[in-house]
């Protein structure tokens, strides 16, 4: 009777957190976009952009590899305002997609995104497989991926950023999966590191969703990057605006 009122209980709280965190992230994703469709309606905004995109970007990465050191040490709040700092700031960046690739490449690479993406979240949340070498060679994919982009930078090759592009999909496919996966173990026994002291046993309250906000990020970059990847490759099947 103990054992199954536990379970239960744990089962509960798994789906209670995983509802904070795709909560969250739904709230991240729409922000981005609202803020991406009014940066690309006022013309001042996109000069802006255009002009301050270096700036924008080095902001991001800091606010992303700054956000695992920050989390253990400020209240929920202030991560709840970290992430839709970021998201906002997403937006304006993003906001360049409207003017490279058509309104119909968009909707078809968000809906395809969103179909590989709620595939492989399944995938991550059901199987019993460990998925912890899966996310090791997908991560060591990436930086290889990452240097690519960079090199292609200076070659423009058309048919090297159409490789990029598709192997970055099942690398950010395989990245959801993985990523579902090791929140579902901190849901469980709780976030393990450096601030974290007393929180094992699971997660719940400030520990909890400052946990969920956690989630919601890695869980929307690699949402966002899966949908970059693809309208890229719908960008190559003439999804480009003349």
């Amino acid at each position: 009777m103990y054992d199954t009122q536990r379970v239960t209980a744990s089962a509960s709280n798994l789906r209670a957190f995983f509802n904070r965190t795709f909560t969250w992230m739904a709230a991240g994703l729409v922000l981005t976009a609202v803020v991406a469709w009014y940066t690309v309606s006022s013309a001042s905004l996109m000069s802006f952009v255009a002009g301050a995109i270096l700036p924008l970007l080095l902001v991001q990465l800091a606010l992303v590899f700054g956000f695992g050191f920050l989390l253990p040490r400020v209240s929920a709040t202030v991560a709840g305002v970290l992430f839709a700092v970021y998201s906002a700031l997403n937006g304006l960046t993003l906001s360049r997609i409207f003017l490279v690739y058509t309104d119909t490449a968009i909707a078809s690479a968000f809906v395809t995104a969103a179909g590989m993406f709620g595939a492989m979240a399944l995938i991550g949340y059901t199987t019993k497989v460990d998925l912890t070498k899966v996310g090791s060679i997908a991560f060591m994919a990436l930086i290889g991926l990452l240097i690519a982009m960079v090199v292609n930078l200076f070659l423009q090759s058309g048919p090297l950023a159409f490789i990029i592009s598709a192997v970055g999909v099942i690398i950010f496919a395989a990245l959801t999966a993985y990523d579902i996966q090791k929140l579902k173990a901190i849901a469980q026994y709780g976030p393990a590191g450096d601030g974290w002291d007393g929180s094992v046993g699971g997660v719940s309250g400030e520990v909890g969703e400052k946990m969920a906000v956690f989630g919601a990020l890695t869980l929307y970059l690699d949402f966002i990057n899966l949908f970059l990847m693809l309208l890229r490759l719908f960008g190559f099947a003439g999804g480009r605006r003349e």
